[in-house]
């Protein structure tokens, strides 16, 4: 484990077999920025800024809330060593939800969760209560479903490789007594008013989460729920387009690295522009993607619209763009049809060349490819 001894945002505490567990200080209220760091945060912003005003223009937005959010519970995912494509989450979501691996039922729990999440801000504030609702629904009927979920952890955990013993751990967070009181200034820090950029609150909010390490497992994916829904609640997005877990996975030993030194040198810098360089990056990835899946619905809607295609099959469109995969009994219950009925706008979606038929499953799946390929560039 790196030298934290000399840490000046916390201290060392001896915990099991002789090895010492890191506690952070309470965040602080105020941090200096050089002139090159306001640089990029100037650039972040400019960058949030306008994919936020793409998000509040949009007719329909769970055009790209849907699909958006399930790329960022399948990269989410894959930090944690999860498995799972894209496609996988959507085919799942789409049928039945039979024999589906368990990676893919982990990145469907994050969907609900990160939903969960935004549900739960309409009545409370970011508190610890919600981080705790958002873990449980995360954690909800696979792995990690026997490590109390929903509830801070009440025993020692350390962080490194699968089976890595603790003399042998990258990180050391604070033994489980001292969780209430971190967790307790981290909601405080959320919801306090004071001078200070949100989007460097946010990075600050992320660290301290994953510096406490308050849940025995999914500390990382709840970490990184919490981005997008401070984001949210502190209304720097309406619409939850934006997510860094794309980023993150490009970058995952620097990510590890610069919250690590954090820890060791107290210096916020370099994982602030860390963190704003992503958030600059994604933003502008966001609205490059988000304009290409607009494009390809105008696009597919007008050429139905050409060929004179009935109302049912404009709105099984815009159903498609919730999830690119649908089955006929999914085409049933959402137009409210007979299966006859559905099969049939289904087939003239296919002649129209806007779905295809997917190999040999039952029920039969069709897929909007050119949008699938969209959202897995």
């Amino acid at each position: 484990m790196k030298d934290l001894s000399n840490s000046p945002i916390g201290y060392l505490v001896q915990v099991e077999e002789g090895q010492s567990a890191f506690v952070p200080y309470d965040l602080p209220r105020q941090v200096v920025l050089s002139p090159a760091l306001i640089h990029v945060l100037s650039q972040a912003d400019l960058a949030v800024g306008t994919l936020a005003g793409v998000g509040e223009t949009l007719p329909n937005p769970h055009l790209l809330i849907a699909p958006f959010l399930r790329r960022e519970a399948v990269l989410s995912s894959k930090i944690e060593g999860t498995q799972a494509s894209i496609s996988d989450l959507f085919r799942f979501e789409a049928s039945d939800k039979g024999g589906a691996t368990g990676d893919v039922r982990e990145v469907a729990n994050y969907v609900r969760a990160l939903e969960e999440g935004q549900r739960l801000l309409e009545e409370l504030p970011m508190c610890v209560r919600l981080a705790n609702r958002v873990h449980e629904r995360l954690l909800e009927g696979v792995r990690g479903k026997d490590a109390r979920p929903g509830e801070p952890r009440p025993r020692q955990v350390w962080i490194g490789a699968p089976g890595t013993p603790i003399h042998e751990a990258r990180f050391i967070p604070p033994p489980a007594r001292f969780v209430p009181e971190l967790l307790a200034d981290w909601e405080r820090f959320v919801n306090e008013d004071f001078e200070m950029p949100s989007l460097v609150q946010c990075a600050l909010m992320h660290y301290q989460l994953e510096a406490i390490h308050p849940y025995i497992d999914g500390n990382g994916r709840i970490g990184r729920l919490m981005i997008i829904l401070l984001l949210c609640a502190k209304r720097v997005l309406l619409t939850p387009l934006l997510y860094l877990s794309a980023y993150f996975e490009r970058n995952q030993e620097a990510y590890y690295d610069h919250l690590l030194d954090v820890s060791a040198t107290g210096n916020w810098e370099p994982w602030l522009r860390f963190f704003l360089e992503g958030v600059n990056q994604e933003a502008r990835d966001a609205l490059i993607r988000s304009r290409k899946v607009r494009t390809l619905y105008e696009w597919q809607r007008h050429s139905l619209q050409d060929k004179r295609e009935s109302s049912n099959a404009l709105r099984l469109l815009e159903r498609l763009f919730n999830n690119p995969y649908i089955t006929a009994p999914a085409a049933v219950a959402f137009l409210g049809v007979t299966h006859p009925g559905a099969m049939r706008i289904l087939e003239r979606l296919v002649e129209a060349k806007t779905i295809e038929q997917v190999g040999d499953f039952w029920p039969r799946l069709f897929v909007d490819r050119e949008l699938l390929e969209v959202l897995e560039a």
